[in-house]
């Protein structure tokens, strides 16, 4: 399993950067997760559009789904357009980008696949166990599972013991760090600090930790001290372009 970082700000991208994105490889088959602002540029950067084979989008936020649009014109604005493009989500999260050209536009360039967070998907060659984890909307965190590798994605959510769960002896937890220690009093339930995921991935016995949603302006190193004051297994930061081999 491979995981490619297009981008790992949160609410907005910083200069240069991009926001929540990520490609994530294994056996010839692509699946995005979370296509946030500036995203599919990087994206087009290593693939072509059409050789995305599915979309596996968290929550309904614009920095996680924004850039659906852009992917779905670069598909249906050609002249010979790919087979529509799997897209997985929770119920009507998706309702606001989806309405952003006119109607049918793009109707035919997708198929719509809305679960219900807990259950369990198959997509591609992944199992994808989903899990409702709190945020400010229904956000569904996702453990990936392929061969005998575990990557869990935490999208934006506030501290959960249903993380740990989710990630339990996973080989990379991708874990939403919007703060560095403290979270301010207005986002305790919905948003996460560096140390939090230091704190969730020892306790899930993560072999990896990777930070991403830093605020832009957020002192990476300062994020990554927190981590590793809860954790001691290797921690990174999720930057544009780093690609991590599962194996």
């Amino acid at each position: 399993m491979l995981l490619t970082i297009l981008g790992g700000c949160g609410a907005w991208p910083a200069a240069g950067q991009a926001c929540s994105g990520y490609l994530v490889e294994h056996d010839g088959f692509r699946l995005l997760v979370d296509p946030g602002y500036a995203t599919v540029p990087r994206l087009l950067e290593r693939i072509t559009a059409d050789q995305v084979d599915a979309v596996f989008i968290s929550h309904g936020h614009p920095d996680h789904c924004a850039d659906l649009n852009p992917l779905l014109r670069a598909r249906a604005l050609r002249d010979d357009p790919p087979a529509p493009l799997p897209v997985y989500s929770l119920p009507s999260a998706l309702d606001a980008v989806l309405a952003l050209d006119r109607p049918g536009m793009l109707t035919d360039a997708y198929v719509l696949h809305e679960f219900n967070a807990g259950d369990q998907i198959a997509i591609g060659p992944f199992r994808a166990q989903t899990r409702l984890l709190p945020h400010s909307v229904p956000n569904a965190g996702i453990r990936l599972t392929a061969g005998e590798r575990v990557l869990t994605y935490t999208g934006d959510t506030g501290p959960s013991p249903d993380v740990v769960d989710l990630a339990h002896g996973a080989d990379l937890l991708l874990a939403e760090a919007t703060f560095v220690d403290r979270v301010p009093q207005g986002s305790r339930r919905h948003l996460s600090s560096a140390r939090q995921a230091g704190r969730q991935a020892k306790e899930a016995d993560a072999r990896r930790l990777l930070l991403t949603h830093l605020q832009p302006g957020t002192d990476a190193t300062a994020a990554r001290a927190a981590a590793e004051a809860e954790y001691d297994g290797e921690i990174g930061i999720a930057t544009s372009g780093l690609t991590i081999d599962l194996s």
